[in-house]
């Protein structure tokens, strides 16, 4: 079982438009200080927050109760009068199913929890990384050219991914993170296999399952670091996989 929470600031559009003309960069400076605080909160207790829309963002709270969801909270919300934020706690096998299970119990109230019971479970995280990325793609494109081509890679492995019910997350620079409870490093190799096909594009991928979710992620960078370091002994690796459970 896999436990995803969905935090989101309710009523965000209408709130806006009462702020005036001259708001974009006050808001963008508010998503990016809300996003920082709640990553620390979340990852202080072996949490990981990843963006998805900037009034949206989904955290992997393996391990977290539903009371230190409301501290974490009551926290957040002692700096953040002026928005009404909530937190929906679902649960499942795979993180696309908890992430569902998160969005239908959802409501304007603070906490919103799973009927399922948790249950102690893992999470398994992948770690993608463009191959030769400073070679291969920035000395041949602009920094333009080079972020549309990212997000034509992100819009694939998005899909692809959630096809497998796993969720992509784009963490900036060249790097994605994917909590994929379930994929198989067989699956693995067939999306970065039709990724080189599509775009032309090398991908390695570091695996990692643990506990929780920080666990996991630390697991999957070390596994990518660990092909990083096979290269330059002439061991060639794609995938690898790291696990501490």
């Amino acid at each position: 079982m896999i436990q995803v929470t969905l935090i989101r600031i309710e009523g965000y559009g209408p709130w806006t438009l009462t702020l005036g003309d001259d708001r974009e960069h006050a808001l963008q400076m508010l998503q990016a200080k809300l996003y920082s605080d709640l990553q620390m909160q979340f990852s202080k207790n072996q949490g990981l927050v990843f963006f998805n829309r900037f009034d949206e963002m989904f955290a992997i709270t393996n391990g977290i109760d539903v009371n230190k969801h409301r501290d974490i909270l009551n926290t957040i919300r002692s700096s953040y009068n002026e928005l009404e934020i909530s937190m929906s706690i679902g649960r499942a096998a795979t993180p696309y199913k908890a992430h569902l299970d998160a969005y239908n119990i959802r409501n304007a109230s603070r906490i919103n929890e799973s009927s399922l019971p948790y249950e102690d479970g893992y999470v398994q995280i992948i770690h993608v990384d463009v191959d030769n990325f400073t070679s291969r793609i920035s000395a041949k494109l602009s920094p333009y050219e080079i972020s549309a081509l990212i997000f034509r890679l992100y819009s694939i492995l998005s899909y692809r991914f959630m096809e497998r019910d796993a969720l992509t997350f784009f963490l900036g620079g060249d790097n994605f993170m994917i909590p994929s409870n379930g994929v198989s490093k067989d699956d693995i190799l067939e999306i970065i296999n039709d990724v080189r096909e599509e775009l032309e594009i090398e991908l390695k991928c570091g695996v990692g399952r643990a506990k929780s979710a920080r666990e996991a992620a630390s697991m999957a960078t070390n596994a990518l670091d660990t092909i990083r370091a096979f290269r330059k002994k002439g061991r060639v690796e794609k995938i690898y996989e790291v696990s501490c459970i």
